[in-house]
């Protein structure tokens, strides 16, 4: 039996391997799509890249949204009423948060040094010839005394149908605590959403299985559509954004897992492949949110009552990648329009962004949402925004990877503070199944 095991799982190649050669080929036949340049109408435009492919990535990501509310729900619920039973629910709330912010405020500050020493909106000649890559309409974006108020459900089953998930976590933790007080009663249905927890693993298992086609259809559709020309035009914004984002995810998280647990941050990462994958492929922390959870769990050792609050928690609020942006693009916008930001607009600029990430919708695409709030706080144009568009899409996919690391780090570490870290199961070879 154990050698059969054994060849099988050597036999084939890992999930990680799949996901990598099929976002390589689906690239390469996206860009060879868009090299021909044949007509919308052809048949292979309108039937096979818009149609088959199209559908099939969109496939892919409802189907990862489809767990994200019942999986939230079941697992906070599960990680509650073990949490409750200590009492240490507040505790490990106010750790969780507060390192979410810390991290958020890290990576801005750090995006907008690296922006001022950079200058991306005074390159010179090719950037002020920059034009707007499309009109932009900027959205009406929350304010905090809003978004804390919307944080309460008024109608639980509505705030599950509609996604939102600081609604969804904070009716999950209050049931969760109602649980542990419940007695008897109380016992038996935590049995249930324990059950219930188990067959949502492997439903995530299962659907976790077709991500390698998913993550063609979606690499095949961005690279028919990538536009080379806009990042050309854009391109210290582009390097810029990219080097503050490998800087948070290779010096930030690494210092912050080694210092406050003593782990390898190298083992963290190479563990994190799967979710760094889904990420970069779908945009999306919610959509990822099931890799994520199942990963932080069964290869980085962290309990069920820890992960189940930190990770779904850190998709909602932990926007680290999207405040880097923000950051750079400020600073970006102010330079292109000849604005000169003093110390306080640029602290101010610090603390906004840190608070905007709370309650912004793991989407792609929201930042541009909630850098408008950002830019009227300084007196920026928020038109500016347009100036950027062009490339946010492929910077969505780099800063959503470094968001889905930032929501592993931070659990990791609450769940070594508490001293419920499996660094057994942590410091384990990573043995990939093929499934």
């Amino acid at each position: 039996m154990t050698r059969t095991l054994s060849t099988d799982i050597g036999g084939r190649m890992s999930l990680t391997q799949r996901i990598l050669i099929a976002m390589g080929l689906g690239l390469i036949l996206g860009a060879l799509l868009q090299w021909i340049a044949l007509p919308q109408e052809h048949f292979v435009n309108a039937f096979v890249l818009n149609g088959v492919i199209d559908a099939g990535g969109k496939i892919f990501i409802t189907l990862l949204k489809m767990l994200v509310v019942p999986l939230v729900f079941v697992s906070l619920v599960c990680g509650a009423a073990s949490l409750g039973d200590t009492g240490s629910v507040g505790r490990l709330g106010g750790k969780t948060i507060g390192l979410y912010l810390l991290t958020t405020a890290i990576a801005v500050s750090m995006a907008m040094l690296i922006a001022l020493t950079t200058d991306p909106g005074l390159g010179g000649e090719s950037v002020n010839q920059i034009q707007p890559a499309t009109a932009y309409e900027p959205k009406t974006a929350p304010s905090v005394k809003d978004t804390l108020i919307n944080v309460v459900p008024g109608n639980p089953i509505a705030a599950m149908a509609d996604g939102k998930m600081l609604q969804v976590i904070l009716f999950a933790l209050l049931f969760g605590l109602a649980l542990s007080k419940a007695g008897t009663s109380g016992q038996k249905l935590r049995s249930f959403f324990t059950d219930l927890n188990e067959v949502m693993m492997r439903l995530i298992t299962m659907i976790i299985a077709l991500t390698p086609i998913g993550v063609f259809c979606l690499m095949t559709q961005l690279g028919a559509t990538l536009g080379l020309a806009e990042i050309a035009k854009v391109a210290m914004y582009f390097a810029t954004i990219v080097i503050a984002l490998l800087a948070h995810a290779a010096l930030v998280y690494p210092l912050l897992l080694k210092s406050l647990t003593g782990l390898s941050p190298l083992a963290f990462l190479a563990k994190m492949r799967e979710p760094l994958l889904v990420a970069f492929s779908t945009s999306s922390s919610g959509a990822t949110l099931p890799v994520t959870l199942r990963t932080v769990e069964h290869k980085l050792g962290v309990p069920n009552n820890v992960a189940s609050f930190a990770v779904p928690l850190g998709a909602t609020i932990n926007m680290d990648g999207t405040a880097i942006m923000q950051g750079v693009a400020t600073v970006f916008i102010a330079q292109f329009y000849g604005i000169d930001l003093g110390l306080t607009a640029l602290l101010t600029v610090v603390l906004t962004a840190t608070l905007a990430s709370i309650g912004t919708a793991a989407v792609p695409g929201v930042g541009l949402i909630t850098l408008t709030l950002v830019l009227d706080q300084v007196g920026l144009p928020v038109e500016g925004i347009a100036l950027i568009i062009g490339v946010a899409r492929l910077l969505d996919m780099l800063r959503t990877a470094v968001n889905v690391t930032g929501d592993a780090t931070v659990a990791t570490v609450v769940a070594s503070s508490e001293n419920q870290l499996d660094r057994d199961v942590f410091n384990a070879p990573d043995q990939q199944a093929a499934a």
